[in-house]
């Protein structure tokens, strides 16, 4: 495609350069031969009052001496024989064309261009006292006639091929930045069909294959989401597989002794072990389906921005005061977009379960060097443990949680390279603060955020309790 746009901007320009230039160039031609024999005209016409007047050769030399072109030796003068001139024709100069020409141009009584050895001659001419022509020939080489005709034609030259190489190289720009987004968008169809789900091709190039981006960016996010769905959720049942497996167990204890009572109790165990070998092949982090491309990522503005939308609603109807501050400009991050609503979502679910109706919450985000921010906080009663929160698997005290908590939030966090801290918020509630890297070498601070969960951790008197964070 590239190639072809070059080989058909190189023939439109060619066109285009030879359809100017070459009218262009015989114009400049033909005013450099007019110019010429214009010169020679008022180089006869200067004669033009001497002959008028005389026909002595002496004051004729030296009229035609005068000129230009007689100075030059290249202008003669004929005057027919007469009284004046004894009888005889007579002749200044050195003739150039022939009789017949001069014959010619005294019948017609007009001036006439005749072809000469190494170029043309002007045949002017004159009336005389006596009532007889006089023809004055002007001599015109043929390097005058042609003169500043090859220069304008090497200008003109040079001039196309400036249009024709600006042109192939222009063409070759847009040639490029056309192929090479579609030659990415095809790699990376190509990658995700292979398997590979962190493909991702960069959102950029013209406004058609900038929209494909952006929906196979997308689709890749969706597929990826539906993975990591499907995983989630046989990690759900079959942690739902334990209750009745505890059951099975106790029976199982109070069978007694037995060849069949060991083997039922074997049995529950080898089924116990595999239900926790499918709940951690579930919940073990998944690379290869980790958005990895350039491409990658979405706004972070635009997500909150999306997702406050949503729960504003609600927090209208409940009465809850709500701050958003740090969304007036884009903020790329390296997160899929649906993995950051999820995120999003698990927080600011967990402000409307677990709060008073009627309790404010904000929702902040701070774009760094090196890092974005994200703080969800509330005038709640607090997180007793935090560092409990945050545990997979943990449910404690809370009757029917899964137990994934905060978990979500910190993969997302933790798969750019940050964290997630829980401390006690301005509101005098509970912070979530969200430390999305935006390099995959960043560092992990131990912000003040880390203080406050030590202090709370140490005699803290908020309590969230049975709270699924």
């Amino acid at each position: 495609m590239r190639w072809a746009l070059v080989r058909v901007s190189l023939a439109v320009t060619t066109m285009v350069v030879l359809a100017f230039a070459v009218p262009l160039g015989l114009v400049i031609q033909e005013m450099a031969r007019d110019r010429a024999f214009s010169n020679a005209e008022r180089q006869a016409a200067a004669i033009g009052p001497t002959l008028s007047i005389t026909t002595d050769r002496r004051q004729l030399e030296r009229a035609v001496a005068s000129t230009q072109a007689g100075a030059a030796g290249r202008m003669a003068v004929h005057v027919p024989a007469s009284d004046e001139t004894g009888g005889q024709d007579l002749e200044i100069g050195t003739r150039r064309a022939t009789v017949r020409d001069l014959a010619t141009t005294q019948r017609i009584g007009r001036a006439s261009i005749t072809d000469v050895t190494d170029g043309s001659a002007l045949l002017q001419p004159t009336a005389l006292s006596s009532g007889k022509i006089a023809i004055v020939e002007v001599y015109v080489p043929e390097d005058e006639v042609g003169n500043g005709v090859t220069t304008a034609w090497l200008v003109l030259a040079g001039v196309g091929v400036a249009l024709v190489v600006g042109s192939v190289a222009v063409a070759d720009r847009l040639g490029v930045r056309m192929v090479r987004p579609a030659q990415r968008l095809a790699g990376a169809a190509h990658d995700l069909g292979e398997g590979q789900l962190g493909a991702r091709v960069p959102e950029e190039g013209p406004t058609e294959l900038r929209s494909a981006a952006v929906a196979f960016n997308s689709m890749a996010d969706q597929v990826v989401q539906l993975l990591a769905n499907e995983r989630e959720l046989a990690a759900d049942l079959s942690h739902r597989l334990r209750t009745p497996l505890t059951v099975l167990r106790l029976n199982a204890a109070s069978l007694g002794t037995g060849p069949a009572a060991d083997q039922t109790r074997a049995a529950v165990e080898q089924l116990e072990r595999e239900v926790d070998t499918i709940i951690r092949t579930a919940r073990e982090a998944k690379p290869q389906t980790q958005a990895t491309g350039p491409g990658a990522g979405c706004d972070v503005s635009e997500v909150v921005r999306e997702r406050m939308e949503f729960w504003s609603a609600l927090a209208e109807d409940e009465g809850r005061k709500v701050r958003l501050a740090g969304v007036d400009r884009p903020v790329r991050i390296p997160v899929a977009r649906p993995e950051l609503a999820a995120a999003l979502d698990a927080l600011l679910g967990n402000v409307f379960r677990h709060t008073p109706e009627g309790t404010a919450f904000s929702l902040d985000v701070h774009n760094g060097d090196d890092a974005v921010i994200v703080l969800v906080s509330d005038a709640g009663p607090g997180i007793a443990d935090p560092e409990a929160a945050m545990a997979r698997g943990n449910s404690g005290a809370r009757d029917g949680s899964t137990g994934l908590g905060l978990d979500i939030v910190r993969r997302v966090a933790e798969s750019t390279g940050g964290d997630v801290r829980i401390g006690h918020s301005v509101l005098g509630g509970t912070e979530v603060r969200i430390w999305i890297g935006l390099g995959r070498a960043a560092q992990r601070p131990q912000g003040r955020l880390g203080h406050r969960t030590n202090r709370r951790r140490k005699g803290g008197s908020g309590n969230r309790r049975g709270a699924e964070v």
